[in-house]
């Protein structure tokens, strides 16, 4: 059986025990394999900005279009048929504004959530 092409690339952050936990997760629901994770940590490895820029933020591409933050969530999450309606609330216009507040929020309190989880 063919593979399907991969059509979201999403960076991540190796090094954070919270974004490895999220990443392992989302790999196991990537049942079709739609998704190239790639480790932003990996100086091998090619990032479209700064990798200092990469790993601030999440970033997903799918094509030429680059996400970042919830966008970059909701690409993701579009990506995954369980998680394609919340992907779809998320990348809707009246709903983005949220999403992102509610990713700003996770920034602030992410160190404590590394600290916590032993990064």
């Amino acid at each position: 059986m063919n593979q399907p092409a991969k059509y979201v690339t999403v960076w991540y952050d190796s090094q954070c025990p919270l974004c490895a936990r999220e990443i392992a997760l989302m790999r196991r629901l990537d049942r079709r394999g739609a998704i190239d994770f790639v480790d932003a940590c990996d100086p091998n490895t090619s990032c479209p900005l700064d990798r200092t820029a990469i790993l601030e933020r999440f970033h997903a591409q799918v094509g030429d279009q680059l996400f970042s933050g919830a966008a970059a969530f909701a690409a993701m999450w579009r990506a995954i048929p369980v998680l394609r309606p919340l992907g779809v609330l998320a990348g809707w216009s009246p709903m983005t504004p949220l999403f992102e507040a509610l990713y700003k929020g996770f920034l602030r309190i992410r160190p404590r959530l590394q600290r916590a989880l032993g990064g």
